[in-house]
């Protein structure tokens, strides 16, 4: 991963949209700021992270839309992926890029919706720290499909 890149992944980690404004693509990024707005404030997700930080997981469980939530996930690692590929210099190797990516929203996606039930050492994460630890299964799985392919991709040519 080259500096332009992992720029772009952490303004991108730290607010959609700001990957594409460094990308110089105004109006997408735009779009996905006013998208993270929007869906977090549908959310009620800041009164959530507050509630979970303060050791409140119950209030955060009570305050939050799921339904909205859901749709967190995908924005937030779309956003990620769009920004690190438009950055991405070398696009004839960039065909699996999008694979940590997907792995990781889908993981999150799913810790999100058993963030009510699972606990770990006895106790309930919540739908903020429990999505937040999925990241690293996504991460890594998503790699591993991502080596894997190329392997195979690799043996075919």
């Amino acid at each position: 991963m080259n500096k332009a890149m992992f720029e772009r992944l952490l303004w991108s980690i730290a607010f959609p949209g700001f990957g594409q404004l460094l990308n110089c693509q105004y109006v997408k990024g735009i779009l996905f700021i006013f998208l993270e707005l929007f869906v977090n404030i549908q959310s009620n997700f800041n009164t959530a992270i507050i509630s979970s930080f303060v050791g409140n997981i119950h209030h955060s469980i009570e305050v939050i839309d799921f339904q909205w939530l859901m749709f967190y996930p995908c924005l937030y690692f779309f956003s990620m992926w769009d920004a690190v590929k438009d950055a991405y210099e070398e696009r004839e190797n960039s065909t699996l890029l999008f694979l940590p990516f997907v792995f990781c929203a889908y993981f999150v996606t799913v810790g999100l919706m058993f963030s009510t039930k699972i606990k770990i050492f006895g106790l309930l994460l919540g739908p903020i720290f429990l999505p937040m630890l999925f990241v690293i299964p996504g991460v890594f799985t998503g790699l591993l499909v991502k080596k894997i392919l190329t392997l195979f991709i690799k043996r075919e040519c």
